[in-house]
């Protein structure tokens, strides 16, 4: 059987055909680069983003043929509102990573609504009040995934799944449906929203493509991670690091908190089958391969990407130079938007290796923080951690964070993973496999790392002592939803 995957992500979106044996048979990938017109400003153009999609798509069945169903995986949180009757965008979608609500959260925090900017609800609000004269009830909303499906069945379905929906800040306490105390709040429709449904199953066909093939799978990009390296069974676990890293464990049948979790994580929907949920909780690095792409980039110390794991390799220790990967602050456990970057030790011997290891052991130490993190809020264990993204092809890195865990550290086989769980998912809902437990069994890692050194996290948590708080306005905001 063969599976079409659209991965729209937030700087690419990628159609890949992948088999019932997990090859890929093709593969297009569109730039989808988004715009910053001002700080913490994120938007992108959402029509350009469904005809890429639709592009990439046909590209990818012309080279091998129709498919047995499709799938959409997406960068979460993203938001597009659109006039129902013509499909075109009121105004620029807004990203994941766009700050303008900051202000609204507060002002609704101090209400008892507790919400993120991150979040759907109040950038679907503020696109609302981009919209001006328009009539809310000529006018539809959703995340990335509602917005491509609804492109793809050309007006026809719309919907979104429990990944996605759960992150949006307008799920019901049963997870089944919108709350209208929020909705009525931000001035959002009920009707406005997708239906949620089973990441698993099929809600339409998308004729806008050649053979029109069923959409059978939904995922959210870190579920999908989750799902693609076979992670099905409570204490499961793994991250991907790409300009962030976001950590993601199963936990089980029951939802493990009604918020963020004592140590700074949040639960999340792993993926809903027959309308039963698995949740797992996720805890976030706010930046990993960023910090990477600033020693290029900024300092110029590398030539590439791919060097950092040479240059790093040339000596054998970073000589007690450690390094605070908090370019944009700390997420998990800590939350403080005010911490920044640091590095401390710093000597007139200390030279471009030892600045580059001390780079990838920060933020190889940051994962560890994550582990620690999920572990004690979820009360499990983590006996193996799996990991996919740009990061996880650096050798040196890959170690460190098999150090620092003190867990073995194996490497997906796909770069990104994300694709193949939106396979999966496809692949439930057509027969291909059984069900999620079945996943368990495709697991195959092309790289394995054992704990060779002993860390020293006593040092570690002195460093970020010392980056923490350093803008103290900011470090004070608490923008976590509850």
């Amino acid at each position: 059987m063969k599976f079409l995957v659209v991965d729209a992500g937030t700087s690419s979106l990628r159609a890949s055909v992948i088999d019932s044996t997990l090859r890929t048979l093709s593969e297009h990938v569109r730039p989808q680069l988004p715009a910053s017109p001002a700080d913490g400003l994120v938007e992108f153009d959402a029509a350009a983003m469904a005809k890429a999609a639709v592009d990439a798509a046909s590209e990818a069945l012309g080279e091998v043929g129709p498919v047995d169903a499709m799938a959409i995986v997406n960068q979460r949180g993203s938001t597009v509102v659109w006039e129902s009757a013509t499909g075109r965008p009121v105004a620029p979608g807004l990203g994941w990573q766009d700050l303008r609500t900051v202000g609204r959260c507060l002002e609704l925090g101090a209400e008892g609504l507790h919400l993120a900017p991150n979040q759907t609800a109040t950038k679907i609000e503020a696109l609302l009040l981009t919209a001006g004269d328009h009539d809310p009830g000529t006018l539809l909303a959703g995340t990335v995934d509602t917005w491509l499906i609804w492109n793809l069945t050309r007006g026809a379905t719309h919907v979104t799944d429990a990944t996605n929906a759960a992150v949006t800040g307008l799920v019901a306490d049963d997870g089944k449906s919108w709350d209208s105390r929020r909705t009525e709040r931000l001035g959002i429709p009920d009707a406005m929203l997708g239906r949620i449904v089973d990441t698993a199953g099929v809600v339409g066909s998308a004729t806008a493509l050649p053979g029109s093939p069923p959409i059978a799978g939904i995922a959210g990009d870190q579920q999908a991670s989750l799902i693609g390296q076979g992670c099905v069974r409570r204490g499961d676990a793994k991250i991907t690091f790409g300009t962030g890293g976001m950590l993601d464990v199963v936990v089980g049948a029951e939802r493990p908190s009604e918020g963020v979790t004592e140590n700074g994580g949040y639960p999340i929907v792993a993926w809903r089958d027959a309308g039963e949920d698995m949740w797992g909780l996720e805890a976030i690095m706010l930046a990993a391969g960023t910090n990477v792409e600033w020693l290029r980039d900024g300092l110029g110390i590398i030539d590439s990407v791919a060097d950092s794991s040479e240059v790093a390799g040339a000596c054998e220790d970073t000589g007690d130079v450690w390094f605070v990967p908090a370019l944009l602050g700390l997420g998990t456990p800590e939350w403080d938007f005010g911490a920044r970057g640091t590095f401390v030790g710093l000597t007139r011997g200390t030279e471009a290796p030892e600045m580059v290891r001390a780079v990838l052991e920060g933020v190889a130490h940051r994962g560890a923080d994550l582990v620690d993190a999920a572990t004690a809020d979820a009360d499990l264990a983590i006996d193996v951690l799996r990991i996919d993204g740009g990061m996880a092809e650096n050798a040196v890195f890959a170690q460190a964070l098999a150090d620092t865990t003190e867990r073995p550290v194996e490497v997906a086989p796909m770069r990104e993973a994300t694709s193949l769980g939106g396979a999966f998912v496809a692949g439930i809902a057509s027969g291909a496999w059984s069900g999620f437990p079945a996943l368990a069994d495709t697991w195959a890692p092309r790289a394995r790392y054992e704990p060779a050194r002993v860390p020293e996290r006593e040092r570690w948590r002195e460093a970020v002592e010392r980056a923490g708080g350093w803008h103290p306005a900011l470090s004070a905001l608490d923008l976590r939803p509850r």
